[in-house]
């Protein structure tokens, strides 16, 4: 796949986006017909996007466009060209959650949480990007919408559940998209695709219906720099009153910390968490990376957080609520589901009410954990995955011998446990060409903190 030229409107970041604006050198209009043509050109391949809305786009960009040739823009991002995940309630627009078995007739008449700070803010919905069915995997495949594919490489998957919206991010079919995220599903496919991917303390960005995921589920940025990230998470951390587990508003912008000093910081470098098995170039990569930010003054201390692998805990958390979830589906769905999904469903199914607690037990002794380790270390950085892209239409890489995605996502889903920040940022590339991606960690509440660093890293290593 061919790139755009870094200086056309299609490559350019959102904070590039907003400044030329602001000089009057490129329009929101003409941003977004740029961005409308490359997904005409690029997404025939990629399958990034389950719907596009090219009137719709114009129109909010015609209306940017007034505002900010009358010297008012409405927000931080005004006539910034966005797409959404499949997942969140978007007015006008069904919300199909990669399910044939959601009736796209609606009414769709209410706007979640993070579409409603988009729209207030003022950015320009471009269309929703795929996902898997009710985002339950990390890899982008469903009946509906079918496979969706790593523009760095076609045969290869982009990730997932947020697959849609890291692959149109990497191609230049729009700058910065939202996603969810309950096990890796921000993270996963930004390392896959190349991109940064944030997931925010839990309860940081409010969402509305409630996920039946619980407090495994956040929602967050995925966009091409940190910059961007945290732009974008002034916009969706204003709260909401439909989410009564949403945090209070915070008393500083997330773009005002990015550059604090950062130097001096006690981190952790946990090169497989004690149990986790990695890929010899993967992990190559994310050590070089590494001692790049210890020679940049990060105080690195190679060292594990001592809990030991708590991938059954949350797979009885995970299957408990796809089949809260499922059981809201017509009678019919069970013979339409992805088939991988019905059998979590029927695991769901049989697990007990004490079943669920013990595992919520597990998940908070894994948060007592982690807090007596960032008592002693300020942050933590792991590789984000153990393994690049694999081939595409496969929920686990062909011929491992594994049989589900959690076995190949051992440094996502303990953080969601957690509820921990946790971001991933792009390091470096394999022989192949494959992306491969950072992940840091920070305490719960410390969302600042890990952009501020995440942006330093993305400063040291170019």
């Amino acid at each position: 796949m061919s790139y755009p030229d870094k200086t056309q409107p299609a490559a350019m970041t959102a904070v590039e986006l907003v400044s030329a604006y602001a000089a009057g050198t490129l329009s929101p209009v003409e941003a977004t017909e740029a961005i409308l043509e490359a997904i005409a050109a690029r997404d025939g391949e990629v399958n990034a996007y389950c719907l596009v809305d090219p009137d719709r786009a114009l129109v909010q960009a015609k209306d940017s466009e007034a505002r900010w040739n009358s010297g008012y823009a409405r927000g931080l991002l005004d006539g910034v060209p966005i797409s959404i995940k499949d997942i969140f309630l978007t007015e006008g627009w069904p919300t199909r959650r990669g399910s044939t078995s959601v009736d796209p007739s609606g009414p769709w008449q209410v706007d979640s949480p993070v579409a409603a700070r988009l729209r207030e803010d003022g950015m320009v919905f471009l269309g929703k990007t795929t996902t898997p069915e009710i985002a339950w995997k990390g890899v982008t495949d469903s009946p509906l919408t079918g496979i969706t594919r790593n523009p760095v490489d076609p045969t290869t998957t982009s990730g997932g559940s947020s697959g849609g919206s890291a692959a149109a991010v990497a191609a230049g079919m729009g700058p910065v998209s939202v996603g969810t995220d309950g096990g890796g599903s921000i993270r996963i496919p930004a390392a896959f695709c190349g991109i940064v991917g944030f997931k925010p303390t839990h309860g940081r960005v409010p969402l509305y219906p409630a996920s039946p995921f619980g407090p495994l589920a956040h929602a967050g940025p995925m966009t091409r720099t940190v910059e961007d990230a945290a732009l974008l998470m002034d916009i969706l951390a204003l709260p909401d009153p439909r989410d009564p587990t949403a945090l209070p508003p915070t008393v500083t912008t997330f773009r005002g910390q990015i550059s604090r000093e950062v130097r001096g910081l006690t981190v952790a470098y946990s090169p497989t968490l004690g149990y986790a098995h990695v890929d010899p170039e993967v992990a190559a990569i994310v050590d070089a990376a590494v001692r790049r930010l210890a020679d940049a003054e990060l105080r690195v201390i190679a060292t594990d957080p001592g809990f030991e692998d708590p991938r059954d805990a949350f797979e009885v958390l995970w299957a408990a609520g796809a089949a809260t979830m499922l059981a809201k589906f017509p009678d019919s769905a069970r013979e339409k589901v992805d088939q991988g999904l019905r059998a979590v469903w029927e695991r769901g199914e049989t697990v007990s009410a004490v079943d669920y607690l013990d595992a919520r037990a597990v998940a908070a002794q894994l948060g007592i954990t982690m807090g007596a380790f960032h008592d002693t270390y300020d942050l933590m950085i792991t590789p984000t995955m153990p393994i690049t892209a694999f081939e595409a239409g496969h929920d686990v890489p062909p011929g491992s011998g594994l049989d589900g995605w959690p076995q190949w996502t051992p440094f996502t889903y303990p953080f969601n446990m957690t509820q921990q920040p946790a971001i991933s940022i792009p390091v470096g590339k394999t022989a192949a060409g494959l992306p491969v991606g950072l992940q840091i960690i920070g305490p719960r509440h410390s969302d600042d903190l890990v952009l501020a660093v995440a942006r330093y890293a993305e400063y040291v290593l170019g």
